[in-house]
């Protein structure tokens, strides 16, 4: 399979590009892109043919991304945070002209942990829900793309939740709130906790990242899932784990 690989430079862009030099099961990188000295600036600098896109670059390029990937007629795996409505937008229009593989964290433990919170909050139905992440003191958005992953998970069961992020004032918790609390600190690659409690009991599902490896490895193993899609639509960790 060949990679066109957009973020070439960045954390996690190095770390694929490792992976790969080291052999990952007949992965090919057909072009490293990054605006910071890679091979090549820009994906339109890239004239060649690749399976499949894998992008770890910064949401701000989804359009750019997307129209090269539209026009190329190339799948690809979006694994960038913080994209806003209209770039969601953006995501969805391409995904009805290509495949588009699109989840705000690329690990199987984080699908397997929304499976089961979505699983719980059906069984406790009147518990009430916080979540709580804690990441690096370098990560830009907050709350993350995987919390607010989980809570979307959480109210396909509960459809009245609302979310509250960064909980603060003096107002009182209402009973359908669904409370994200963020804290960013040293060199911590990723925890979520999600605490559901009926006042009579309590249940506390955790994922804990250990090292960010394992989103390269997710990303490689959702190309490789596109690279044998035939039709465009809207893909995620949850079509992985099916």
């Amino acid at each position: 399979m060949d990679i066109i690989l957009n973020g070439a430079n960045g954390r996690m862009g190095r770390v694929i590009t490792k992976k790969v030099n080291d052999g990952y099961n007949g992965v090919n990188i057909v072009a490293a892109v990054d605006r910071n000295g890679a091979q090549y600036e820009s994906l339109a600098a890239f004239t060649g043919k690749g399976d499949v896109i894998i992008d770890f670059s910064n949401h701000a390029a989804t359009k750019e991304l997307l129209d090269y990937a539209v026009s190329h007629n190339t799948p690809v795996v979006i694994a960038t945070t913080g994209q806003n409505e209209e770039e969601k937008e953006m995501i969805v229009a391409a995904s009805k002209k290509i495949p588009v593989f699109f989840s705000y964290n690329m690990s199987l433990g984080i699908a397997a942990l929304s499976e089961l919170a979505n699983k719980a909050a059906s069984l406790m139905k009147d518990a009430e829900i916080e979540i709580v992440e804690i990441h690096h003191d370098q990560k830009l958005d907050a709350p993350s793309g995987t919390a607010l992953l989980l809570a979307d998970s959480i109210k396909e069961v509960r459809p009245d939740s609302n979310l509250v992020i960064g909980r603060n004032g003096h107002a009182k918790r209402e009973k359908n709130d669904i409370g994200i609390s963020s804290i960013r600190i040293g060199n911590v690659v990723g925890v979520h906790e999600i605490i559901i409690s009926s006042g009579l009991e309590t249940l506390t599902l955790k994922h804990e990242a250990h090292d960010r490896s394992l989103f390269a490895d997710g990303a490689l193993v959702a190309a490789e899932y596109l690279s044998k899609v035939n039709q465009p639509g809207l893909y995620n960790m949850k079509d992985l784990v099916k």
